[in-house]
């Protein structure tokens, strides 16, 4: 075959890119296609969605040369304080915390708005000539042929690679086509997404109430303001989202509490369907999935852009070792490696955050008990609670050399 690039991916929005450029700064030419007009991608308005990056998803950004352009607009996490807790009661009084101190390595994590990390990604894909960018267009067919695979857009026109990477969420039609099924369940649950202001400072400080419907975040943003994800039932968040926003932070003052003072609704409001779903495998012919198109987990622990980094932090060096090898970087046996890499850390995730979810989102009075034992003990043992730390700071396990701060 004779190849557009090597490497198509389908999907532009945080996922796709962070993978071009990975790929595309060893050596490869990359040709990223994304349904949305590339300004509407690019639009900087504030629109209060944020993530929390743990500290290996920033050292891949360092690694990627992203990071020194967005850290003046991230927030450190320095603790993480966890606990029970019911409207309007306060949380208990056994409760984790987590400490930044208690590592060497520094701040667990940043918060980063969504609309700094996507501008600079598209920024630097610009600025990179082994990237080519098509927008407003859509994958409606993908063909494996000997030596690489073809696909179709809506608009007639036709690519050639040698390999298909889908990162197109959780409806993910490339992986779809290939005919890889998915397995997982609802969870009867809704997230009510918001950014607020507040009239004292957070200090750096995160915090995770479990309520009685599910969890609550409040993560903090630059300045006084914190990203809230709140979980609520279908119904109840439904009704709540459909409520105008005086009556919205009604419902959520008694919840939030008054530590850090008045608090009032900052940019757009958002709600999610809470779901598992895990794809039955991560690679295909000459097909490889990234991200919520090869996984999508509960939110009750905020990994899941950190998931998906790194599987591209390991399918990068996967696909760039192999290049360098001389290997065809689309075959199953490459590719298999990847899915060996990741698939043991991702359900794991998936297993740990179904089963918390589970445990904490009732009002059971011995589960309620016996939960806020088991964080009070947790606690009061400082190596295993530094190992929570490393870990929600993505430091264990195998990690990818992007993920240690190593360009490939």
């Amino acid at each position: 075959m004779d190849f557009d690039s090597d490497v198509v991916i389908v999907g532009g929005g945080l996922n796709g890119p962070t993978l071009a450029l990975a790929l595309a700064q060893a050596g490869m030419a990359v040709t990223v296609v994304d349904a949305l007009p590339l300004d509407q991608r690019a639009d900087a308005g504030f629109d209060g969605r944020g993530y929390a990056l743990a500290l290996g998803s920033v050292r891949m950004l360092q690694a990627l040369g992203l990071w020194d352009g967005l850290k003046d607009s991230a927030q450190p996490m320095l603790e993480i304080k966890i606990t029970d807790g019911r409207a309007g009661e306060g949380p208990s009084p056994l409760w984790l915390h987590f400490d930044h101190a208690e590592i060497e390595e520094g701040p667990m994590g940043h918060m980063i708005e969504d609309r700094y990390l996507r501008r600079a990604l598209l920024d630097a894909m610009a600025a990179e000539d082994r990237i080519t960018q098509i927008s407003e267009d859509t994958v409606v067919a993908q063909d494996v042929q000997s030596g690489g695979v073809s696909v179709t857009l809506a608009s007639g026109r036709g690519l050639r690679s040698r390999v298909l990477i889908g990162c197109d969420g959780r409806k993910s039609g490339t992986a779809e086509r290939a005919g890889i099924k998915r397995q997982g369940w609802d969870y009867g649950q809704t997230a009510l997404v918001c950014a607020i202001g507040h009239e004292l400072p957070h200090n750096g400080i995160a915090h995770q109430y479990f309520m009685p419907a599910g969890p609550l975040a409040i993560l903090p943003l630059p300045g006084n303001a914190s990203s809230i994800v709140w979980t609520e039932s279908n119904e109840r968040a439904a009704t709540i989202q459909a409520l105008d926003d005086e009556a919205y932070l009604e419902v959520l003052r008694p919840r939030f509490g008054d530590f850090l003072g008045e608090i009032h609704l900052a940019g757009a409001r958002f709600t999610y369907p809470l779901n598992l779903t895990l794809a039955e495998r991560f690679v295909d012919q000459r097909l490889a999935l990234v991200g919520d198109a090869a996984h999508g987990v509960h939110p009750i622990a905020g990994q899941g852009l950190n998931l998906g980094f790194r599987d591209i932090a390991a399918l990068a060096e996967v696909l760039v070792g192999a290049r360098r090898r001389g290997e065809d970087i689309g075959a199953i046996d490459v590719l298999e490696r990847y899915q060996r890499w990741r698939r043991w850390d991702t359900a794991a995730l998936a297993a740990a955050t179904d089963g918390i979810n589970k445990l904490f989102s009732n009002d059971n009075p011995l589960l309620r008990g016996l939960r806020d034992l088991g964080l009070g003990a947790v606690n009061a043992m400082p190596g295993l609670r530094r190992s929570f730390i490393r870990e929600a700071a993505g430091l264990t396990g195998d990690l990818p050399q992007l993920m240690q701060g190593r360009s490939l």
